[in-house]
């Protein structure tokens, strides 16, 4: 016992970050941030110059701030946000000041209710000007509309009454294809014509890709991003619009994943490199000097995964995140004109001190019960009791999201208490081909579940895992494959944890938000069709809920009140039919919440819930204290 780690305090993995998502303005001046404010993740400011600790808080928000960007002559910031989670989402406005010594006035430029805003374009010629997408007039539907970020003001564009769900605008900020998606479900790229009619240029069906991510310097071609007819990945693409003749350019040179990130210098209008991610990221650099520039700062960095998050207007300088399994998350400006890098924040920095108490995280795969290969992540924990107990992660999605290799809270604090932690990426998990992504239809509670499943067996022969403590946790999704798992394999595990999982997939389908229509045929791909006789089988057959008498496993249910995607009441059934037949469930649910907990002390609350629960069922370490505030909090999310 004298030689196990020690347990580090639950709130340095879930209370506020000490400063997050960092961002340059386009003229280089400033650097904004997140940081608390009351207790809140709020927008702040400082000149590049000086030391964060200067820096003076530009909102008040009451909610966490969720999204934010400069406009382009650096005088404003724009935020997003909505209310308590229902992911109605309204656009703000910040006037950037150099001299200001007081909070400024946050204007609300999209002040509508019940409405969800979407930003296609943010106007680097005309930066007073944004477009976007607002479904005031139909709920399912977004029109195109030009902003005013000065006054609010709102110029209808394009009314949609066509299916569309997306807008592409060329270097001259010309609104050039329209996305739209027909009753089928299929995908359709638009051509804007010069009298405003769309043609018709290219077409997928429920289980193909494709999309615009940039175009050449004259505008005349896009780079087409799509897995089409035979292929099997993701592959990038030169695109004629007006002849409609697609060239080859790449697809992963090592053939075995997705293009992941296909990145543009916008002053230079010019390809500077593509990245495929299997287990690990690689880059392929377009760009000699770039190329030349980023292997200093690659040899500054060592194996750590890195990102570009944000640059100025010339791309001189930029702000540079950076991640590693055992390193807390670490943002620096680099200087591409003299090469220069400096250190500006890391997340957590009292968890950095700690560092050499994290865990490795290291690459698996395993056939699953059709001998279909999984890749995910395998953390053991440090000098821990063999054998371990283990807990499986599940992500959400399903179909299109994966697990990543680097830094993970939860799975840092699960392997700090003693836990091993799988993440499977199981099939239907983006990036790994359209085969493996498809062969999760009409699968759940089948297949998908086998992947799980036959991880956990493969861990149980290969690892010191103790059979007898496995536990199963996950949101979304991942909530649903803890449902079907304490459902489907009830011997496997000793317990579970389902944070806004769906129970009966007939009242998720039901209940999806109006602003989905675009999406339901591919939901129904990939679930089955409540209208057809042989959906409805699936369906049922696939709803933990309908299976609820086999849960015999201590469960514990996490929902948001206010969460538009999974509705509490997916929630409130599967614990109301294990009540009445006395199964064990503990419900937390949360009224100011969605899909997910975002406010600190509700997250905090969670967390001490699911670690007592787990060191009660799995025989783990457990934090005993808990701060009266975070108690009294629990207490408030607990339905009785």
């Amino acid at each position: 016992m004298a030689n196990m780690v020690p347990l580090i305090n639950r709130n340095l993995f879930f209370d506020n970050p000490e400063i997050a998502g960092g961002k340059i303005s386009h003229n280089g001046l400033f650097i904004s941030f997140l940081k608390e404010y009351n207790g809140i993740m709020n927008i702040w400011l400082k000149t590049i110059d000086q030391l964060f600790e200067q820096a003076i808080p530009l909102t008040a928000s009451k909610s966490p701030i969720l999204s934010y960007f400069w406009s382009f002559d650096s005088s404003k910031i724009l935020f997003i946000n909505d209310t308590d989670g229902d992911e109605n989402y309204n656009i703000f406005r910040i006037n950037v000041e150099p001299s200001m010594d007081q909070l400024p006035v946050n204007v609300n430029i999209t002040p509508l209710k019940e409405v969800t805003a979407q930003i296609y374009m943010v106007s680097e010629q005309n930066p007073d000007i944004i477009m976007v997408g607002l479904n005031n007039r139909d709920k399912a539907w977004h029109d195109l509309y030009q902003l005013n970020i000065s006054t609010g003001g709102l110029t209808l564009i394009k009314e949609n009454n066509d299916r569309l769900g997306g807008w592409e605008f060329d270097w001259d900020e010309k609104p050039r294809i329209a996305y739209r998606t027909d009753e089928n479900g299929h995908s359709e790229i638009l051509r804007l014509n010069d009298d405003q009619t769309f043609s018709l240029i290219y077409k997928t069906n429920l289980k193909e890709i494709a999309s615009i991510v940039g175009w050449t310097e004259d505008n005349s071609k896009c780079y087409l991003i799509t897995n089409k007819g035979e292929q099997d990945l993701v592959s990038l693409n030169l695109f004629d619009i007006q002849s409609e003749t697609l060239e080859f350019i790449e697809a992963d040179p090592e053939k075995k994943s997705d293009i992941a990130d296909v990145y543009f210098h916008r002053k230079s209008k010019s390809l500077i490199y593509t990245s495929y991610t299997y287990d690990k990221t690689t880059r392929y650099w377009k760009n000699e000097s770039w190329k030349s520039d980023f292997a200093v700062l690659e040899e500054h960095i060592g194996e750590k995964e890195y990102e570009i998050i944000s640059k100025d207007r010339d791309a001189q300088r930029l702000l540079i995140g950076t991640t590693a399994d055992t390193s807390v998350s670490e943002v620096y400006l680099f200087n591409r004109s003299d090469k220069s890098i400096s250190f500006q924040y890391t997340t957590r920095p009292a968890l950095k001190e700690l560092e050499q108490y994290l865990c490795k995280m290291q690459s698996v795969s395993y056939p699953s019960s059709d001998e279909m290969v999984i890749p995910g992540y395998l953390t053991l924990p440090q000098k821990a009791i063999k054998p371990y107990p283990l807990m499986v992660l599940v992500h959400g999605g399903p179909k299109g999201p994966r697990d990543y290799w680097g830094y993970n809270g939860l799975v840092q604090f699960l392997a700090n208490r003693g836990y091993a932690v799988l993440q499977p990426n199981f099939r239907a998990s983006g990036g790994f081909g359209k085969h493996f992504l498809n062969a999760g239809d009409k699968e759940w509670g089948k297949k998908m579940q086998d992947d799980i499943t036959w991880g956990v067996k493969y861990l149980i022969e290969n690892e010191p895992i103790d059979p007898d403590r496995i536990g199963i946790m996950g949101g979304s999704y991942g909530g649903y494959a803890t449902l079907a798992g304490l459902a489907f394999t009830p011997e496997l595990y000793a317990c579970g944890v389902d944070i806004v999982g769906p129970s009966n997939l007939f009242t998720l389908l039901e209940s999806i938000p109006p602003y989905w229509e675009a999406g339901r045929k591919w939901l129904y791909e990939m679930v089955g069709d409540p209208d057809t006789e042989e959906g409805q089988k699936l369906l049922k057959e696939a709803s933990p809920l309908f299976s609820a008498d086999q849960i015999v496993k201590p469960l514990m249910i996490i929902q948001g009140a206010n969460d538009p995607r999974v509705k509490q009441a997916e929630s409130d059934q599967i614990v109301e039919a294990m009540t009445a037949k006395g199964k064990p469930v503990m419900y937390l649910c949360a009224k100011d919440e969605g899909h997910g907990f975002r406010k600190p002390l509700n997250q905090l609350a969670m967390y001490a819930a699911v670690e007592k629960f787990l060191a009660e069922h799995l025989k783990g370490r457990m934090q005993i204290e808990t701060e009266k505030e975070v108690y009294e909090t629990l207490q408030n999310l607990i339905v009785k």
